[in-house]
């Protein structure tokens, strides 16, 4: 399993905008896109989606741009992947077939991974990523000195 491009465009954009939730202060796309290093057009598309995901919001005019629609500690990392990629949690399908004994021993193991996968997912949040990231930080900057 890997983390798309789509999906760590996403996650690096929502950290920006985090980064500024207390302030209440929005935060526009090129803003964004200059901090991260992500191209204008598709940090648009990536914001647009995860707006109609009810994970961001919009706000227009001179000191507009975007702005989380509720705490980060209150939005979990599952549901911005789900917004951005679709996720789904499937069941293992319970019709036995022998012809497929082959194809259902993959197909368990693939669905205990997901679901594995899942809930470490469904464990972090938002909020969780920022303390990551700020303690990151801290190290680079002892590191230096």
């Amino acid at each position: 399993m890997e983390l798309s491009c789509k999906s760590e465009y996403g996650i690096l954009a929502l950290l920006e905008i985090a980064a500024r939730y207390e302030s209440g202060e929005p935060l526009q796309i090129r803003e964004i896109a200059a901090q991260q290093n992500i191209p204008d057009r598709y940090l648009e598309q990536l914001l647009a989606t995860l707006r109609r995901g009810g994970i961001v919001k919009s706000q227009r005019g001179s000191k507009g741009g975007y702005l989380l629609t509720r705490e980060p500690r209150k939005i979990i990392l599952f549901e911005i992947l789900e917004c951005l990629e679709g996720l789904e949690v499937r069941t293992c399908q319970e019709d036995f077939n022998p012809k497929k004994v082959d194809s259902s021993v993959i197909e368990e193991i693939w669905q205990e991974a997901s679901r594995a996968a899942n809930s470490v997912l469904q464990k972090y949040t938002l909020q969780d990523l920022c303390e990551k990231l700020d303690s990151r930080r801290q190290l680079d900057i002892m590191y230096y000195i």
